[in-house]
């Protein structure tokens, strides 16, 4: 098999439209690779070249992507981050953040993910980029495509999306010997400037071509079928926010502006032990974020009046106080309809749990 670095599907047609209109969104959504305060990642020099090869277009950049997050938070975020700021292309990169994530899972969010950007408020044009990992190391030595990285090919052909494995691209050039690992991935997973440059040689090489193509009135129509039926009838694209200003609490809480994550807006907050909610919810699944770190508290819950279970997240080395915009799926296993969860704040009862801060940033109904 010949691994591809580059696959064109159907056009950029809205990117086309909004460069000749003369202002262009250019939206990416992902993890730490593709985040943007380092100012080094891969989008940066894909954005300057934009600039420098189209001057009469005002380029308008949301970077959406968070480090350590996945496909499942980016679905329910796409349409404040992305859909409302307009965005007339996405850049989607998960095959890193999404790779322990099991098959089933990370499918029908990768797909709610895609839907969402496809259908609501028009659409726009969407392009998907593979990083690596080094899990997918000795496939990709071998000639093999990641599960990864296949499962999203899949949803390309589907949805006619442009796929650029950059990840291969960087590997190619190592193994040519025009870039040392350690310039590529001194950590093993995030590439610094000459690393990120090598993505975005890919991103930019893709852009060239598929900016010169003329459309593909195939691929329009295989996406209009795709849309009419997804691969995955448990998708996420359905997926709704619930306010916070629904939550019915017990205890002392106050509902904050919140200065210390970029991506959070207000957080419902407590720090007492044995403070509690309820949230009513309609669909099949329900999901929490937070602003989670080793001084979180953990909790428990129920649905319905049924047992209580107990969360015991894992926090890793590299996890501070707090920062971490962290999604807990609690279930999406339910009977379709009217749903109540209950929920109380305790410790955690672990040497890694240091404090009891409970930040909610975001409350979802999975439908």
């Amino acid at each position: 098999m010949t691994l591809e670095v580059i696959m064109h599907r159907a056009g950029l047609t809205r990117l086309k439209e909004a460069i000749r209109d003369g202002r262009a969104v250019i939206g990416f959504i992902g993890g730490s690779i593709t985040d943007g305060r380092p100012r080094h990642n891969w989008p940066e020099p894909v954005i300057a070249w934009l600039v420098d090869r189209y001057p009469g277009t005002r380029f308008v950049v949301e970077n959406a992507a968070i480090g350590a997050t996945g496909s499942d938070l980016a679905v329910l975020r796409a349409k404040r981050d992305l859909i409302d700021r307009g965005c007339d292309i996405v850049f989607i990169e998960f095959a890193v953040n999404d790779n322990d994530t099991p098959t089933d899972r990370r499918m029908r969010t990768r797909e709610g993910l895609i839907r969402k950007l496809l259908l609501e408020d028009g659409g726009r044009d969407l392009v998907f980029v593979y990083t690596f990992c080094h899990d997918m190391y000795e496939a990709m030595m071998e000639g093999r495509m990641p599960a990864s990285i296949a499962e999203f090919e899949q949803m390309a052909e589907h949805y006619g999306a442009g796929s650029v494995w950059v990840g291969l691209h960087a590997l190619n050039q190592v193994r040519r010997g025009f870039m040392r690992w350690e310039e590529w991935l001194p950590d093993g997973l995030h590439p610094t400037s000459r690393g990120s440059y090598a993505y975005a040689e890919a991103v930019i090489r893709y852009l060239e071509e598929a900016l010169e193509r003329q459309p593909d009135a195939a691929w329009d129509a295989a996406r209009a079928r795709a849309l009419a039926q997804p691969l995955h009838p448990d998708h996420w694209g359905n997926s709704v926010l619930l306010p916070l200003d629904a939550v019915r609490t017990r205890g002392p809480w106050t509902l904050r502006r919140w200065l210390y994550h970029a991506w959070i807006d207000q957080v419902l907050e407590t720090a007492a032990v044995g403070a509690g909610f309820e949230l009513d919810f309609e669909g099949r699944g329900v999901a929490l974020a937070f602003d989670f770190g080793k001084t979180s508290a953990e909790f428990r819950w129920r649905i319905d009046g049924g047992e209580w279970r107990t969360e015991a997240r894992e926090r890793p080395d590299w996890v501070g106080p707090d920062g971490w915009f962290r999604l807990s799926v609690l279930t999406e296993t339910l009977e379709p309809g009217p749903h109540r969860l209950e929920l109380e704040v305790i410790h955690g009862s672990r040497p890694d749990c240091g404090g009891t801060n409970f930040r909610l940033a975001l409350a979802a109904a999975i439908r």
